[in-house]
Parts: structure tokens; sequence; C-alpha cells
């Protein structure tokens, strides 16, 4: 029965996201009792899970691909930051959306990329790759890209952010790395729970965010829902441009198109929360890319399998 649940829940992510986020706005109290502070432990839960994931064939990967890993990589750091500023600069974005939409586009790729790039027929070990060492690089680049990008505007704490995502990712992540090569039956028994539990994650982090918004999300939704929407189509097609540009077969060119367009929203919810507090909007823009990343994503899926079908 738990296993059936937790299938659902994976099965209708989209919908359990967006469910959070309509009862956050309608009825804010069923997300009140649980504090800001809350979403650190639960990001923590998600990146566990995805340690529990991981084998060591997923890290040869970097060495058999190592052109492919270095440019998606590379792509996923200078594409979506770049935007981020850009159409904050564009859209004229007040200053604590503006650094919340900065903030996201310096985060590492997103655990549900994975699962997207096997549905787009792309190359899941790349994939896995991709999102391990951009998670493992973040620490550092992400505060150095968030302080270059904002720093002019906003104080950017460069140490207390490296520490946040050691933290919150680094950490959950090695530890059940070691669970994983050393205990695997016990990995093993908690793996058909993870997506579901993600989703449950997500569910409560996007509730979070959105009822303590609310009013804002009305006054002034449309532009910033623009701005979230701009910011992953474009990184999905400047992604799958990069993969074509440097002359990759359709399979890799599929992946980095999925790894740069989707974000670990997550990621960038619980800096804002813990490092803007002072600009609570700053949160905002990771919550709306949760629930629009978990939509482009199957789309964009769906249509890269049929480009390669029509080849």
């Amino acid at each position: 029965m738990m296993k059936k649940i937790f299938s659902f829940l994976a099965s209708y992510m989209v919908l359990t996201i967006m469910l959070s986020a309509v009862m956050a706005l309608v009825w804010p109290a069923s997300f009140r009792w649980l504090s800001p502070k809350s979403i650190n432990p639960m990001l923590c839960i998600v990146m566990f899970g995805m340690g529990l994931t991981l084998r060591r064939s997923d890290f040869r990967t970097v060495f058999r691909h190592p052109r492919e890993v270095f440019i998606g990589t590379l792509a996923q750091f200078i594409i979506m930051p770049l935007l981020a500023w850009l159409i904050s600069y564009a859209l004229n974005l007040p200053l604590e959306l503006s650094t919340g939409l900065i903030l996201l586009g310096c985060c590492p790729g997103g655990t549900a990329s994975n699962l997207i790039s096997y549905l787009a027929g792309g190359n899941v070990a790349l994939s896995v790759s991709m999102t391990c060492l951009s998670t493992f690089l973040a620490p550092v680049v992400t505060p150095l890209l968030v302080l270059l990008l904002a720093g002019q505007q906003v104080n950017v704490d460069v140490m207390g952010m490296m520490f946040s995502i050691m933290e919150v990712v680094i950490f959950p992540l090695v530890l059940a790395s070691i669970i994983r090569y050393y205990v695997p039956r016990l990995a093993d028994f908690f793996t058909p729970y993870l997506p579901g539990t993600s989703a449950l994650v997500l569910f409560f982090i996007v509730g979070i965010v959105v009822s303590l918004n609310g009013d804002s999300i009305l006054h002034s939704g449309f532009i910033i829902i623009l701005a979230v929407v701009l910011h992953n189509l474009l990184g999905l097609l400047l992604g799958y441009t990069i993969g074509w540009i440097t002359g990759m077969k359709h399979s890799h060119r599929a992946t980095i198109c999925i790894e740069v367009g989707m974000q670990n929203s997550a990621l960038a919810t619980s800096l804002a929360a813990t490092h803007f507090a002072f600009y609570p909007l700053a949160a905002l823009p990771g919550a709306l890319f949760t629930v629009c990343h978990n939509i482009s994503g199957p789309i964009a899926a769906k249509l890269l399998k049929r480009m390669n079908k029509g080849k």
C-alpha cells in the first residue's frame, strides 16, 4: 500500500505541485504551520534520496564522456545565470524578484532532470554525471556567480552560502552514497519510495513559499511567472543549441537540453529563505520554477523523442 501511495505521488508530481500552489493561494493557513526554516531539512531529504540512487558507474561516465560532461556543465553555469540576469534587466524586475531569479539561475541542475532525460531518449548516465558534477561544484560556483551578478545590488554572504550548500546538499549526498556503497540492500529498499518522497517534499516547499507571498503573487504574478517561464524555456532551447553547435549526437543534445533547462529550484528556494530572508519574495522564483519545469520537462521530453524518431 505504501509503495502504491508513493508511486501515485511520483506519477502525478506535476498535479501535486500545482495543487500545493493553489491550496497555498486559496487557503494559506494550510501551510502556515510550517516554518520557512523547515525548507532546509526538507531539501536534505531530497538530496539524501538522490545520493541513494548513485552508483560507481555513474561517476565513471565523467571519464568516458569528458567532453560532453564539461561542455554541459559549463553551459549550465553560464547560460542559466546570464539568462536570469538578462531577463531581470529586460523585464525591470523588482530587486527581491531579480535576486531570487539570479540565485535560481546560479544553482546546479535539478534532480528530476535524470528521469526527464530518460523520457527524452537522452543519455541517462551523462545526465546523472552532469547533475552530480554541477552539484559538487555548487558550493563554490553558485555563491561566486551570485556575487558577480547580484553583488552590486544586495549583500551576498559568499562563505555562508557555501556552508549552506555543503550542509543541505553535499553532506546528505555523500552520506547516502556511502550507504549505497556499503549497505546496498538498505538503499535498494528505500529506492522505490524516493520519487514519491521528492514529490511530497516539493509539495510542502512550494506551499510554504506561496502561502507566505500570496498577496504579492496576486499583485505582480504575471511578471514573475513570465520571467520564470522565459528562463526555463530559453534554458531548454539554448541547452539543445549548444549540443548542436558542438556536434553532439541527438541523445547527448537532448540530455544537455534537459540538464541546462532544469534547475535545482528547491536549493534556490532554500538559499533564498536562509540568506535573503530580508527579501521574502526572493524565494518565489524558485518555488514557481518548481511548478514550471515539472510541466515543461515532460513536454520537452516528448518533443525530443519525436525529433529523434523523425531522423
